[in-house]
């Protein structure tokens, strides 16, 4: 018998809004929500955790939601925390349903069953992402240019550490519109904006660039702040004016050059 993971009453995996938007942009947020289903309970872990990084982008979809309203794009955002299933990761990765989040094991995540583990990449990670193509089929079909934007936040301290950069632009194998992002970003002084760093794109380590934006050749870029930045509305407000204007300005850049 199949293993059900969400209850009817549940909210459903992702949020979407603007999805007729004109933009050329398509923003997803891989991170925004921390939801844990009914059903598992609070995977053996304080409440305290689970407010924390480890469980969700904090800030991403406060600044997503700004970004796509100025921008007039469509936005889709994962409602479940990554704890659940990260869906930025490939469910084939051994991280995909993470048993160790930075020194935290996650007890409700140790010991599953193939049966536990597909209802949740079945309920949660399939329909995101299914989703997600969908949306960039349709503008295929419509003829749309399209750039895709992976919205995502770092904490600001990392087993210990302090991170200095106040945000970062990632990609992999194309650099060709994130490298505009970044120097766009980088106009403004007073911020030390990171290239690759702390993270870079990969196989190994992500999904949503490698297969929505590099296997389809969409010119791409993944955007990491720091969380302390967009913590408030305040913040979520200045950076999400920010990111808006550096990807417009990237967008007039990458189109002018072709």
């Amino acid at each position: 018998m199949e293993v059900r993971l969400l209850a009817a009453d549940e909210p459903p995996p992702f949020i979407e809004a603007g999805r007729q938007g004109r933009s050329n942009f398509v923003i997803v947020v891989d991170h925004a929500g921390r939801r844990i289903p009914r059903r598992l309970g609070d995977l053996g872990l304080p409440a305290s955790e689970l407010q924390r990084h480890i469980a969700w982008d904090i800030g991403a979809l406060g600044v997503a939601r700004q970004v796509a309203a100025a921008l007039d794009a469509p936005l889709l955002a994962q409602n479940y925390s990554r704890l659940v299933i990260d869906c930025n990761r490939d469910p084939k990765v051994a991280t995909s349903i993470p048993r160790l989040s930075e020194a935290i094991e996650i007890p409700g995540n140790i010991g599953l069953s193939e049966a536990d583990a597909a209802a949740r990449r079945r309920e949660i990670f399939d329909p995101y992402h299914g989703r997600v193509r969908e949306l960039l089929d349709e503008r295929v079909a419509e003829h749309r240019p399209t750039i895709l934007v992976a919205q995502h936040t770092m904490t600001d301290v990392y087993h210990g550490v302090r991170r200095e950069m106040h945000a970062a632009v990632l990609y992999n194998r194309d650099r060709r519109f994130a490298g505009l992002v970044l120097d766009m970003l980088r106009r403004e002084t007073g911020l030390s904006i990171a290239d690759n760093e702390p993270y870079f794109v990969s196989d190994a380590t992500d999904y949503t660039i490698p297969h929505h934006g590099e296997a389809r050749g969409l010119p791409h870029v993944e955007i990491e702040i720091r969380q302390d930045l967009v913590s408030d509305d305040a913040g979520q407000s200045e950076w999400a004016q920010r990111i808006t204007r550096a990807l417009q300005d990237a967008e007039l850049a990458f189109f002018d050059g072709r």
